[in-house]
């Protein structure tokens, strides 16, 4: 029984799936799109109470022969996702049932089966778990991302939603060999697959080649320079909103899996992966700020806005310390938020037909003064300005990595933060500063998307205004982390 209880919240995420599938097949086959976008509510409904149960279900412990912990570290990440997942099915409700009415059910089914993967990589103690899950997270956003693949553009050419799944899909598959590869090397140095046994292997030249295979395969899965490519061409040919739920928690996912190597499992070995890793999140910062500026696809942009903000993230796990681990949960929070409400700005403003360019935002403070205060809150927090959370977020990483020794790091940082000014406030100049002439539809959201845009406001003001909660929560989660209270018999 005391497993059942550490392991609740992948058995409620599991139980929420075939919940949608037996209302799903039992539907009657003249179901309308009412009908269908019932099932969305569900998921919504169900993962709220998910949301809302974390905070008084005690998951901590560990079950199935210690390969799971479900501590404060695992609890932690599984909000962020579960958080991630609701906006997301907030905001591609409408969309669904417009696009696939009677296929409704195979999208949350395979949104709900990528989320369970999601919430056991964080609690994975056992490398075999861990590629498990890993695996079960990405598989199904292959699928996802060739939803829209019978739509039109507004030119009427043939949706790239197609190319853009073939190109997650084969991205995906070369960066799960390449992990399985660094993994086996990492086992074969352990002497075992359990994630404690790294911390008290030996350093061996194969094990150095396989931290950085592993850092390779999982820079792939979060966009990391140089495995960056895949990027922008599957934001702008997947379905918005999904993409806006495909930019946040496969990331979420992909960095704690980093801090549960690199950190908690190889900290002893910082001198073989601190390198690599510092020269990423160089790379990463720089190469996502300047190719964001000449860009004028506003998915694109927010695709290379991306790589960038994962530069800044990489920044907290080089630190290699609890500090820089609970940063490192702090910074995907509010990225979770400002990131995932930008792309449904986006999305809501380009319902009147024109595109998702820079044109498309044209005069929309008049048009849709709502959206255009949720994309001025969204942008400046992905900017770094006081006081949204995005401020907090890219101050407490830089200050970890400063105290971590890396200043010539932080200094590279703050100089491409400044440059990465110009992209973000080239889309304010087109939303509030530019009005062409003539009549232009004006964008309405439905209240499912207006209620996650909402939220997402809602949580980049608050949280800019009161970060503290929420950076005492990721520091409890880091701690738990790097530093567990108890320790933990070797298998």
């Amino acid at each position: 029984m005391s497993e059942l209880r550490v392991l609740w919240m992948p058995l409620a995420v599991a139980g929420l799936a075939v919940l949608v599938l037996l209302v799903d097949v039992l539907a009657p086959p003249d179901r309308t799109a009412r009908t269908g976008r019932a099932l969305g509510w569900l998921v919504a409904a169900g993962l709220a109470g998910a949301l809302g149960a974390s905070f008084s279900v005690d998951g901590s412990g560990r079950a199935a022969l210690g390969t799971y912990d479900g501590g404060a570290w695992t609890t932690f990440v599984q909000r962020l996702v579960v958080g991630a997942a609701l906006l997301g099915a907030l905001g591609a409700l409408d969309d669904v049932a417009a696009r696939t009415p009677k296929r409704q059910g195979e999208y949350w089914l395979l949104l709900l089966a990528s989320l369970l993967g999601m919430v056991i990589v964080p609690g994975a103690r056992d490398l075999v778990l861990l590629v498990v899950a890993f695996e079960l997270m990405g598989i199904p956003l292959y699928v996802l991302a060739a939803y829209a693949k019978n739509d039109r553009t507004v030119d009427g050419a043939q949706s790239r939603a197609g190319e853009a799944a073939f190109k997650l899909y084969v991205v995906g598959a070369a960066s799960t060999a390449v992990t399985l590869f660094g993994l086996a090397l990492l086992t074969g140095m352990a002497g075992t697959s359990s994630l404690d046994g790294l911390a008290e292997a030996p350093a061996t030249p194969l094990g150095t080649l396989g931290m950085l295979l592993v850092l390779g395969g999982i820079g792939y899965k979060i966009g990391m320079v140089p495995f960056h490519m895949w990027v922008p061409d599957t934001y702008e040919g997947a379905a918005t909103p999904f993409v806006a739920f495909l930019s946040v928690a496969p990331k979420v996912a992909g960095l704690s899996v980093l801090a549960l190597l690199f950190v908690s499992g190889l900290g002893v070995h910082r001198g073989a992966w601190l390198p690599p890793l510092g020269l990423a999140a160089l790379l990463s910062m720089g190469v996502g700020n300047l190719l964001a500026l000449p860009q004028t696809d506003l998915r694109r942009l927010l695709g290379y806005s991306g790589i960038a903000q994962m530069g800044y993230v990489l920044l907290a796990v080089a630190a290699g310390d609890a500090m820089g681990v609970g940063m490192t949960l702090f910074f995907l929070a509010a990225y979770v938020v400002t990131n995932l409400g930008a792309f449904l700005v986006v999305h809501a403003a380009s319902g009147g037909g024109r595109g998702h360019g820079l044109d498309a935002m044209h005069g929309l403070f008049r048009r849709a003064p709502f959206l255009a205060l949720a994309l001025l809150a969204f942008l400046l927090s992905l900017a770094g300005i006081p006081f949204a959370v995005g401020f907090w977020a890219k101050l407490y990483v830089l200050l970890a990595a400063w105290r971590a020794g890396l200043a010539g790091l932080v200094v590279a940082g703050i100089v491409l933060a400044v440059l990465g000014l110009f992209y973000y406030l080239r889309v304010l100049q087109a939303a509030y500063m530019i009005d062409e002439e003539g009549e232009r539809a004006t964008p309405r959201a439905s209240p499912a998307l207006g209620l996650a845009i909402a939220l997402c406001l809602a949580a980049v003001v608050g949280l800019g205004l009161w970060p503290a909660p929420l950076v005492d929560a990721a520091s409890r989660a880091s701690v738990d982390l790097v530093h567990p209270s108890a320790p933990v018999a070797r298998r």
